[in-house]
């Protein structure tokens, strides 16, 4: 085998790398060390851009006027990190079934192909990403639309008042949104959207997984192998991968947070047409912006995190992960 063809996932790569259960545990927590420095090292502007792309007219004026005038209405807590607890639920459980996940398709993507996974080409890694995409859209839908909705609490609050101006807010937290969508919406409530995060989540996670693989082919100094990168080209190729997905997404984004925000009863593509006729093409495109700009370094402290946690519960838990390396 050539060691310069090494992939994502190296514990699930091949015979000797196949641990059953313990591969599956160990993508498990890895994920969830990756979700929760994404959550935090890109909440702030992922708050920017659940609001302005839910409600561009009142941040036509762009990124920086829609952060400065969170922050100054409502802080850091309840502006900026507001929905910080759904996002690291969403954001923890969505990556460790993701790459769980990740690794059981890459094995049925080789098993259909008839090749080994370390022998398969980034177009087959996609292809994994995208059926892994599948099943983190139960985990994420839920968690995602209570994070969006604290969000913009304070926005769907100056919609629904009287005459549309600012109306006092009282905060809710994520317990209680949670008892009031059951509430009024029933269980069902929590999988508003879901066709909407289906058609983001697919296609996302294709190009990530794609563009991650790819990047980290590229970015391989020769004599070494993509799982002797280092920290920082981990980064960057993260931050690339990231950067392929919200560019090739961000439309279905939009559509699925004012879907999700508004309690729209439409379909995804119905709501696509009715923005695209009110509001022109460009209104699919309102806050992507902070979203690249937080995408970068979030999503490459995912893979950072990722990486480096697999590798340290691998060293831990299976002796000779360090010479099969």
């Amino acid at each position: 085998m050539n060691r310069n063809d090494r992939v994502i996932l190296p514990s699930l790569t091949g015979s000797k790398a196949s641990h059953g259960f313990g591969d599956f545990a160990i993508d498990l927590l890895a994920g969830t060390a990756g979700g929760t420095a994404c959550v935090y090292v890109g909440q702030p502007l992922d708050t920017v851009k659940v609001k302005m792309q839910t409600f561009p007219q009142m941040y036509s004026k762009g990124m920086m006027n829609c952060l400065v005038t969170t922050f100054r209405k409502d802080g850091i807590r309840r502006g900026l990190y507001a929905g910080t607890i759904p996002a690291l639920v969403a954001n923890i459980s969505e990556n460790a079934v993701l790459f769980a996940a990740y690794g059981v398709c890459q094995k049925a993507v080789a098993l259909s192909t008839r090749q080994k996974v370390e022998e398969m080409s980034p177009i087959y890694h996609a292809v994994s990403g995208f059926l892994a995409g599948f099943f983190s859209s139960f985990t994420l839908c839920p968690t995602e639309l209570v994070k969006c909705r604290l969000q913009a609490m304070r926005e769907t609050s100056a919609i629904s008042s009287v005459g549309g101006g600012e109306a006092p807010l009282r905060y809710i937290g994520p317990a209680t949104l949670c008892k009031q969508i059951l509430r009024e919406e029933g269980f069902r409530g929590f999988f508003h959207g879901f066709t909407s995060t289906l058609a983001r989540e697919m296609p996302g996670y294709f190009v990530f997984f794609g563009g991650y693989e790819l990047s980290r082919y590229f970015l391989t100094p020769k004599g070494k192998t993509k799982d002797e990168i280092g920290p920082l080209r981990t980064i960057i190729c993260g931050g690339i991968g990231g950067t392929f997905l919200w560019v090739s997404i961000f439309p279905t984004d939009v559509v699925k947070s004012r879907i999700q925000i508004n309690k729209l009863n439409i379909t995804l593509l119905g709501c696509l047409k009715d923005i695209i006729k009110h509001e022109g093409i460009r209104a699919l495109y309102s806050g992507l912006g902070p979203t690249i700009i937080r995408t970068f370094p979030a999503t490459g402290a995912l893979f950072l995190a990722y990486e480096y946690t697999k590798k340290t519960l691998n060293t831990l838990i299976h002796p000779t992960y360090e010479i099969e390396q």
